[in-house]
């Protein structure tokens, strides 16, 4: 999957929004919390950083090219070295389970009004 990829598919979430943070991150949040990190500029920086449910957290970061998220992995992110360390289905898998993880955390006054999205 490539990093265009990521981007429409975080992108077409219901509520998605991305932007630019720490000069070189491509961030996608929903409702202001983030779900996914990408490399701002993906020739230099081709890492993928998202959060996973805490029971496959272990199983991911036992794979090659896949481990612990700096800073966030006590909030079970994981960070790949490169988007082709899983295949892209799996990735895409991932990123929505990323993406409702952090959903389901928002008050539910934000959860309702991305539900009527």
């Amino acid at each position: 999957m490539t990093h265009a990829e990521i981007e429409a598919l975080c992108l077409g979430f219901p509520g998605a929004t991305m932007d630019i943070k720490w000069r070189v991150e491509r961030v996608f949040s929903v409702g202001g919390k983030m779900f996914c990190i990408c490399g701002a500029d993906h020739r230099q920086s081709p890492r993928v950083c998202f959060k996973a449910e805490p029971a496959r957290f272990l199983e991911l970061t036992d794979q090659p090219g896949i481990w612990p998220a700096p800073y966030l992995a006590r909030y079970h992110w994981v960070h790949l070295d490169h988007p082709a360390v899983l295949p892209s289905e799996h990735l895409g898998v991932l990123l929505h389970q990323s993406y409702l993880l952090v959903r389901t955390k928002l008050p539910k006054k934000q959860r309702n009004a991305l539900l009527a999205l």
